[in-house]
């Protein structure tokens, strides 16, 4: 496969290949309806922005970043959602290079610093995170039963 890299934003005839991907990097299937519904939604927000990562025509990583006012920044906040890379493409710059990307944007939409949650047993993943910057600074804690 040909590594040049190609990123671009999603569109609404991404949806497969998001759905097929987020539910790989949340180990279930997700409701379907739903995730259309809030993957439509998503798309039409300017201060949100899904990115599919492209080697050879073919998906192999996405990630979103959503930007939002927080009060207790008194700023504009981006949080990164959802980023997925192909295990087996994993180590080779792709991730990397999608954080940068939604870094850059976060940026164009006035954000003055990129946050990301990650799920407490993936270990790898927060070593990726510190090694492209992020620091530990907060837990979260969720209630899931509303």
């Amino acid at each position: 496969m040909d590594y040049s890299l190609v990123f671009r934003t999603a569109t609404p005839a991404d949806e497969e290949v998001l759905y097929q991907m987020l539910c790989l990097l949340e180990n279930e299937t997700l409701d379907r309806p739903g995730f259309a519904q809030v993957l439509r939604r998503n798309l039409a927000n300017a201060d949100i922005r899904y990115l599919v990562a492209e080697a050879a025509g073919q998906p192999v990583g996405m990630a979103s970043c959503h930007v939002q006012p927080v009060l207790h920044h008194a700023a504009l906040v981006a949080e990164i959602q959802e980023m997925y890379v192909d295990p087996a493409l994993r180590s080779r710059g792709i991730g990397k290079q999608l954080v940068e990307a939604l870094a850059a944007f976060a940026h164009s939409r006035g954000a003055t610093s990129l946050e990301v949650t990650s799920n407490q047993l993936r270990l790898d993943t927060h070593r990726f995170y510190e090694r492209e910057g992020f620091a530990k600074t907060h837990y979260k804690l969720v209630r899931k039963k509303l």
